[in-house]
């Protein structure tokens, strides 16, 4: 009996050995240059603030974040919108959702309320912020869940803010001025969803006050370009004054000398990786590349009422050449377990390039 039980255990140590070992190698998140510093670009999260079991897991990407900060000198978190899947519904949706609009603000806000004091980020609204369901009207409740004095880090960043439709001036249009540690100085936008015609022109008209003649200019907003890479014309949305990608980029982006990035969400084409992914280059008026970038991976995961996402962001490392971004697509969520941590990595080309800006 006893040299059976012993046979046993050698069985069990064998098979679990053989597990441990024949796992990938993976390695963790790390600088390519110890120099370096990185933002990091967070998709859509809605479907994992309209369910109570898929709220933990933007949460774990958040906590990630800020146990992330120093080891990868995380300078910036940016979020392309859709915080919520329905701004003002007091019944739960059931099939798509099982939290009121209240719950899902109070998740999202507590997630990145991981971040406040740790590490500044910008966030915009996308079409689900605004309404009832969806962008139904240009009525939103982020300034009350994502007030100016939210997080002070990204306070002190903070430039001067544009109004919503109801002309409150709010974190929806925004502009910030941020010193990189090399010393380059970026200007970030976060317009609206489909900016109003009014918003734009601040923006272009912040963007060319003399001071910022040098900055590196950001717009971060949620709906423009598709997965083809093909800046969007018109949406079915009930909006008036609505503009989206090809009006942005005719009106404020490529007419302003200094604007070099757009960062953008919104769309999912497929539950495929490529299909919630694009990157586009084009020279602006002054013959300057503009890098403009669609990153979502809200159908990840089982699709619209998937677990929200599989955890994926991006990772931006700006190297000390001051002229080169590395793009990694990563998963905490997958991170964190041994026997998924093979899977942590998105390495076709679409998901892991270099930006020279």
């Amino acid at each position: 009996m006893i040299m059976k039980k012993q046979i046993v255990l050698a069985i069990i140590l064998l098979v679990s050995c053989f597990q441990l070992f024949s796992q990938p190698q993976v390695n963790a998140p790390k600088l390519s240059d110890p120099g370096s510093y990185t933002w990091i670009l967070l998709p859509d999260p809605p479907t994992y603030n309209k369910f109570e079991r898929n709220q933990p897991l933007f949460q774990l990407v958040t906590s990630w974040i800020a146990d992330q900060k120093d080891e990868l000198n995380i300078q910036m978190v940016l979020c392309v919108g859709d915080l919520v899947e329905q701004n003002n519904i007091l019944v739960p949706a059931g099939t798509n959702g099982d939290r009121t609009s209240v719950e899902q603000w109070e998740a999202v806000r507590s997630a990145f309320s991981k971040l406040n004091n740790r590490v500044p980020y910008i966030l915009c609204t996308g079409n689900h912020d605004y309404g009832i369901k969806s962008a139904e009207n240009r009525y939103s409740q982020f300034n009350s869940y994502f007030p100016p004095q939210g997080n002070p880090l990204t306070q002190s960043l903070l430039v001067e803010m544009g109004t919503n439709a109801m002309g409150v001036k709010t974190l929806e249009n925004a502009c910030y001025q941020w010193k990189s540690p090399f010393g380059q100085n970026f200007l970030i936008f976060s317009l609206e969803f489909a900016p109003r015609a009014e918003m734009l022109q601040w923006a272009k008209q912040v963007a060319a006050r003399p001071e910022y003649k040098d900055h590196m200019g950001v717009l971060l907003t949620h709906s423009y370009q598709d997965s083809k890479g093909q800046r969007t014309d018109k949406e079915k949305y009930a909006l008036v004054d609505a503009n989206y990608g090809a009006v942005i980029w005719k009106d404020f982006i490529q007419p302003s000398a200094n604007m070099r990035f757009v960062f953008c969400g919104h769309i999912a084409d497929s539950e495929s990786h490529e299909g919630m992914v694009s990157y586009r280059e084009d020279d602006n008026q002054a013959g300057k590349k503009v890098h403009q970038m669609l990153f979502n991976a809200q159908r990840e995961g089982g699709g619209w009422h998937g677990n929200g996402g599989d955890g994926w962001l991006r990772i931006l490392e700006f190297l000390p050449d001051q002229k080169t971004i590395k793009v990694h697509t990563f998963s905490p969520l997958f991170w964190i377990s041994p026997s998924t941590r093979h899977l942590a990595w998105r390495t076709e080309s679409f998901d892991q390039y270099d930006i020279l800006y």
